[in-house]
């Protein structure tokens, strides 16, 4: 463990008032994950500047705003081609995407299969999850974003090109 991440104030030792204000913007993400959330409107649902709320957030969820989004969207996205027979655009432009395009290589680029790919492996494995809860379901088909996406892009160029991925201080 580095030192500098020793130094770092878990989320315990956030302050409790700074962590309700947090929670209602993340409570505010994910009842209206469609909708554009620039950190700027989030630090102001949170009442605090946009760089305290995005340090903040990272350090009591573990992901930035902007990952926490992505993975609300891809989440509900999954949920509609797996559930739904509604047209893969409709479910784009549903969950927040503006571009078919761009909603198609993110989900992709996180979840390793395209959405059509992912509809039809859930459509014929549909009934083998009859007697699973549909919390367990969920838990399990949540996206992991442990990294940036353009940073698993760059990993995976440089195995692609076969350029040594170098590790930043």
């Amino acid at each position: 463990m580095s030192s500098a991440s020793r130094d770092e104030p878990q989320p315990a030792d956030q302050d409790p008032e700074l962590l309700r204000r947090l929670l209602r913007a993340k409570d505010r993400m994910d009842a209206a994950s469609h909708e554009n959330w620039p950190v700027r409107r989030l630090a102001r649902v949170s009442g605090v500047s946009e760089a305290h709320f995005a340090r903040s957030f990272k350090q009591a969820f573990g992901v930035p705003p902007h990952r926490y989004l992505l993975t609300r969207r891809i989440e509900r996205a999954t949920a509609l081609l797996r559930d739904t027979d509604r047209p893969i655009t409709e479910i784009a432009f549903e969950t927040g995407w503006s571009s078919l395009g761009t909603f198609g290589r993110t989900f992709r680029d996180i979840t390793g299969e395209s959405p059509g790919a992912i509809r039809e492996r859930a459509q014929a494995a549909a009934h083998a999850l009859d007697r699973v809860p549909a919390c367990i379901v969920s838990a399990a088909h949540r996206p992991d974003l442990t990294m940036a996406v353009s940073e698993k892009r760059r990993r995976e160029a440089g195995a692609i090109t076969g350029a040594p991925f170098k590790e930043l201080p």
